[in-house]
């Protein structure tokens, strides 16, 4: 009692001898490292937060919240008679269908059927709806996904979606894989890329044939650019079977006609054997987009049908271009057209080996003043000198 007296009477904090504080103001390169740690949590947090929002962020279809099992996403009931103009290509599928309706009868002997089929070919021509008939067939699950949802702002997303998948076709086995446009994932690997973008890629290696075996899963794949995939991707063991899916020939252009007026009708006086010759190089899907644009403009003109005037508005709309009416010519720059392409027709008409003359106009079309088009009598894949000086 008497020390705590004394303090109070004359030491350090009494009144006489106050203690006086001062707060010493932080250096700059302590607030510097204090603001990147606190930037750095922030990141970290935002990033977890982002990557549990994110609809198909880590894992599943669905995100890692609700991580949802992989399932087949149709059932098809498209059938190889819905297919036209690529007999050759369903023809090398349809081992595949037996295969799948009975895998048994193929391994009897110790054969083993190939575990990819690669579908190349130009766009529209029928890829995607030829391995929905193979399905459609076989009466197998069916899962369906396209070589760019494999890749995301995550690491390791594409490769642990690629192994889910190949976890629920196991499950469904024996089923069909359809990769669309492969090219996306399966491109050739380089020295120079980033880890990350051939995690996806490897996985999809091992999981068709690496050191655990995928029995009854037959994988179909997609591309347009064959040249673009990587070798390991398309050598025998993957994707060992390589389907050419080519545009139809004369023929096979007048049985997608055909398929396409199942459910449109069609007036007496239609040709299809004609618009089939009309239209060399023309695929699938631009078969479908004619048939299209005829049955509108028969509908515009409150027809009861699609008549040969609109499939030939049609296929002239799609070749030439939309007529230009409204354009403002003088009588010269008309009269000077027509001269043009009347020389196109009168040496048309006179030259040998070349396709008749089918239609010349002088109504602008397109980026063109005049149009002289001729119709070819049949595809031709080759091409004699005498045609060739005949065009020039």
């Amino acid at each position: 009692a008497g020390g705590g007296a004394a303090a109070g009477a004359g030491g350090p904090g009494s009144s006489s001898a106050p203690l006086y504080i001062r707060q010493v103001e932080p250096g700059f390169g302590s607030q510097f490292w204090k603001t990147v740690r606190t930037l750095g949590l922030a990141f970290i947090v935002l990033s977890g937060v982002g990557a549990f929002l994110e609809d198909k962020g880590l894992g599943g279809r669905k995100g890692l919240l609700s991580n949802k099992e992989v399932r087949p996403v149709m059932e098809s009931d498209t059938k190889f008679e819905d297919v036209k103009g690529v007999d050759e290509a369903k023809a090398e599928l349809e081992e595949v269908v037996h295969y799948l309706r009975d895998p048994r009868q193929f391994t009897s002997l110790g054969g083993k059927l190939p575990k990819g089929v690669l579908l190349v070919g130009p766009p529209g021509t029928g890829k995607t709806m030829l391995a929905r008939a193979v399905a459609g067939e076989a009466g197998v699950p069916f899962f369906y996904t396209s070589g760019s949802e494999f890749e995301e702002m995550f690491v390791g997303v594409g490769a642990r979606r690629v192994r889910d998948l190949f976890e629920a076709a196991k499950r469904s086995s024996p089923c069909i894989v359809f990769i669309d446009e492969i090219d996306a994932v399966g491109g050739k690997r380089s020295a120079k890329d980033q880890q990350y973008l051939k995690m996806t890629l490897n996985q999809l290696l091992v999981e068709m044939d690496g050191f655990q075996q995928n029995d009854g899963i037959i994988v179909v794949g997609a591309t347009n650019f064959p040249e673009s995939l990587d070798k390991a991707l398309t050598r025998p063991g993957r994707f060992d079977r390589h389907v050419v899916v080519p545009n139809p020939d004369v023929e096979g252009r007048r049985a997608i006609l055909e398929s396409h007026f199942r459910k449109i009708p069609r007036a007496k006086d239609v040709d299809l054997k004609v618009i089939a010759r009309g239209t060399p190089g023309f695929s699938g899907a631009d078969l479908a987009n004619l048939v299209n644009v005829a049955a509108l403009k028969a509908s515009m003109e409150k027809s009861q049908s699609v008549t040969m005037a609109a499939l030939e508005y049609a296929k002239d709309k799609i070749m030439m271009g939309t007529e230009r009416r409204s354009l403002v010519m003088s009588e010269d720059e008309k009269k000077l057209t027509a001269y043009h392409e009347a020389g196109h027709a009168i040496v048309g008409l006179n030259i040998e080996d070349h396709d008749p003359v089918y239609k010349v106009t002088i109504v602008p079309r397109g980026r063109a003043l005049g149009v002289t088009m001729f119709l070819p009598e049949e595809d031709k894949y080759g091409i004699s000198k005498k045609r060739l000086i005949g065009q020039i």
